[in-house]
């Protein structure tokens, strides 16, 4: 008598032993892929959570950077998923130790096939933990300029002036020089204003300072700086500078050009514009 027939003989509380023995494998088997799916879903659960937790707190307090949050938060979910990951693949005798060891391998050839990928990537992650930008501050990178709207592991989005969206690879943002226009409370306007060589020079600088500095979003403090700069050919040259708010240094600088112009002319002070004079030979 062979062990199959055996076991279809031997009973117990009615049922045969091979019948008993495939019911344990069914649920046994059934119990750890109900263990691993809850497993699963947790880490799905718990990785969510922690990724919102992370992120509202750089939502929460203006000194932290949203972006790092951000990032930060994104990265806390896929560590926590794979753990989760790996715990399952041991509920199923897996050697995990073998698995990281071919991810590791292919990683490596990924990245040899994506090397200008990656380094887009390096420099996002660059970028984003050591912030030499941040959201809503106007920048010029690599000879463009405007707002930045994201910063993604890949590239930067930045909204020109005029509202046009400009892709930059995050290599060459990291990579180049960043002019940032945000990142300090005020700034310094500076204009040069031109006034006639037989214009009494005090009364121009008198005009030009009272206009400049009776607008609201001047600061007087640091003191403003008026001096004449230049004899040029055609005028005398008074270099202004202005210490204002960042946010209004472009406003307030096309401003005053207008507003110079017209207290000079209204006190009878002359601005000179280059003129020629054609003799005609007889």
């Amino acid at each position: 008598m062979t062990l199959a027939d055996i076991l279809k003989t031997e009973v117990w509380n009615g049922q045969s032993l091979a019948s008993l023995l495939t019911l344990d494998a069914l649920t046994g088997a059934a119990l750890s892929v109900t263990g691993a799916v809850v497993m699963l879903l947790l880490g799905f659960v718990v990785g969510g959570w922690a990724r919102r937790r992370i992120t509202k707190l750089g939502l929460q307090y203006e000194a932290l950077d949203d972006t790092l949050f951000i990032f930060l938060g994104n990265i806390s979910r896929y560590v926590i998923i794979g753990f989760a990951l790996l715990f399952v693949l041991n509920t199923f005798g897996i050697q995990t130790t073998s698995i990281v060891a071919v991810v590791g391998a292919a990683g490596l050839a990924i990245g040899l096939a994506l090397q200008g990928t990656l380094s887009n990537v390096a420099a996002g992650v660059m970028i984003i933990v050591f912030r030499p930008i941040k959201l809503g501050d106007f920048v010029t990178v690599g000879g463009q300029s405007g707002t930045v709207k994201s910063i993604s592991l890949n590239y930067t989005e930045l909204a020109s002036a005029d509202n046009v969206q400009t892709i930059i690879p995050n290599a060459n943002v990291w990579g180049n020089t960043i002019t940032n226009f945000s990142i300090y409370e005020t700034r310094r306007a500076e204009w040069i204003f031109g006034v006639a060589y037989d214009a009494d020079l005090k009364k121009a600088e008198e005009v030009i300072r009272t206009t400049l500095m009776s607008d609201p979003r001047a600061l007087q403090d640091p003191a403003p700086y008026l001096q004449v700069n230049n004899l040029g050919d055609f005028s005398v040259d008074f270099l202004a500078r202005v210490w204002v708010k960042s946010s209004d240094n472009f406003a307030y600088q096309a401003d005053m050009k207008r507003a110079v112009k017209e207290a000079l002319d209204e006190a009878g002070i002359d601005i000179p514009f280059p003129t020629q004079t054609l003799l005609q030979s007889k």
